[in-house]
């Protein structure tokens, strides 16, 4: 089997980072002082040991501990090589082991001492050969910064789905998000957050086979695909990876994520069967690429940006079509925007096969399309994730159409949520595979009260409430009238 999760790079606005956060070196005093347990006094009970510190607020401080010495582009480097050193599930020598480095982080040498650590590393473990970035002993760092930061790394609590998951793609993610302006909007980085990539997997199903991702960045497909494999009674051996990265530092991660070797994949010339894709907009060249990559009866997700959907610019229209008729669109799913910390542009999800015979019933000339804008939940006021309930919803949807035998449950349209077309639909839609064509508009519950009969009240409402602003705006008038503010 054969998946992929692609990433798109639009041209987006820089954003402000905001305010610098000033009193590290307060902070680092302060979290020193929570690793000391209190003293027992007397009879009294013993103060329990302060939590670890969330490692997204640690992170922060150590790229601000840095913020005057070095390009904010440099920060993530350091930091990366720091947590992994401490976070790896490789085998370590007992002299490169975190807590050696850390007993040893206010010698002036510690950069050399971290270099050499990661030497070590890889000389023990081979997969890891080339692939660790030492450049801390050539750091330009004030005398003991390094050794600061490496305290304040280690205050890092990392909780079991930390541990079990893509941690330095998170890190990674959040430098992206944070310094964005510096390289990660210049360089067209955007870190797939992991509940997009659950998403993928929750469809795509991959049980056993090969995992294909021409643009791996951190790992993050194959972690997961790992985590539902396992979560499904299999072993990691039942499965394969393949991944392609063109940039050096997110390979690395993957590499570092990843406790076996990640094999690289040869890309020959692509074979644009359905049409050459225009110069300057890869959507078209991804979705071939992939494919043309498939084994038979293979399936692929991919990533791409809302205009894939409906863009008829440059001959994508035609491709689109192409691709419709020659029946290798199996589902299409429209997600909500602000799912991504350094771009707000909304994306869908496209579920491509070669063989729609293949893992449940025969579904040739049908496409299902599923609008998800409205599902997530704000974890903050900027970023919007899908919950474990909305991916299997996403999932079982999609599983209960196929009839693979994934979910139990018969598959039916929903208004306002899924829709399962025919060609001829597409057709009469002008190959716009833009899901909210398709699945209408969500029932609302019949409330039992006759149409006139409703008008009345709500007339009648609408009246009493415009009586009662026009008394208030007199009321504001008066008011200001006597602070001697009223209109002349």
């Amino acid at each position: 089997m054969t998946d992929s999760a692609t990433y798109p790079t639009p041209d987006t606005e820089e954003e402000d980072l905001g305010e610098d956060l000033g009193g590290l070196d307060d902070l680092l005093a302060s979290l020193r002082s929570e690793e000391t347990p209190a003293p027992k006094r007397g009879r009294g009970r013993a103060k329990k040991e302060a939590p670890a510190k969330d490692f997204k607020a640690v992170l922060w401080a150590s790229a601000d501990k840095l913020r005057a010495q070095m390009d904010a582009a440099e920060y993530k480097h350091l930091v990366l090589g720091l947590i992994y050193t401490q976070e790896n599930v490789f085998w370590v020598p007992a002299d490169a082991r975190w807590e050696s480095l850390r007993a040893r982080a206010k010698q002036p040498d510690i950069g050399q001492l971290i270099d050499q650590a990661l030497v070590a590393i890889e000389n023990e473990n081979l997969p890891l050969r080339g692939k660790l970035d030492k450049r801390f002993g050539a750091a330009q760092l004030e005398p003991g910064r390094l050794g600061e930061l490496v305290d304040l790394i280690s205050t890092i609590g990392f909780a079991d789905e930390h541990r079990s998951g893509d941690v330095l793609g998170e890190v990674y993610e959040y430098f992206l998000g944070q310094f964005a302006s510096a390289e990660g909007k210049k360089g067209g980085q955007f870190y797939m957050p992991a509940h997009v990539v659950k998403t993928l997997v929750a469809v795509l199903a991959p049980h056993k086979g090969r995992i294909y991702d021409p643009c791996c960045g951190s790992g993050g497909m194959f972690v997961q695909s790992e985590k539902f494999i396992q979560a499904h009674g299999g072993k990691r051996d039942d499965a394969s990876i393949y991944g392609q990265e063109s940039n050096p530092t997110t390979w690395r991660l993957a590499a570092m994520n990843l406790p076996t070797p990640l094999p690289e994949t040869s890309s020959p010339i692509r074979r644009w069967v359905y049409g050459r894709p225009p110069v300057g907009n890869a959507n078209y060249a991804w979705l071939q690429h992939m494919l043309w990559k498939l084994r038979p009866g293979g399936e692929a997700g991919v990533v791409l940006a809302n205009g894939s959907m409906s863009s008829n610019q440059s001959g994508e229209g035609q491709i689109r079509e192409a691709m419709v008729r020659g029946d290798v669109v199996e589902v299409m799913v429209a997600l909500p925007g602000q799912l991504f910390l350094n771009t707000q542009i909304p994306v869908c999800l496209w579920f491509l096969t070669n063989d729609k015979t293949q893992r449940g019933r025969d579904r040739r000339s049908e496409t299902l399309f599923i609008d998800a804008r409205q599902m997530g939940t704000m974890k903050t006021q900027v970023e919007r994730v899908l919950t474990d309930e909305d991916i299997a919803k996403i999932g079982g949807t999609v599983h209960a159409w196929r009839g693979d035998g994934e979910v139990s449950d018969a598959y039916e349209d929903v208004a306002g949520f899924c829709y399962s077309a025919n060609l001829g639909e597409i057709e009469k839609n002008g190959f716009v595979l833009t899901p909210g064509r398709y699945v209408g508009a969500a029932d609302l519950e019949d409330d039992g009260e006759v149409f006139e009969d409703k008008m009345k009240r709500l007339t009648t409402l609408l009246k009493q409430q415009q009586e009662q602003g026009a008394r208030l705006d007199a009321a504001i008038a008066r008011n200001l009238a006597l602070l001697g503010f009223g209109a002349e």
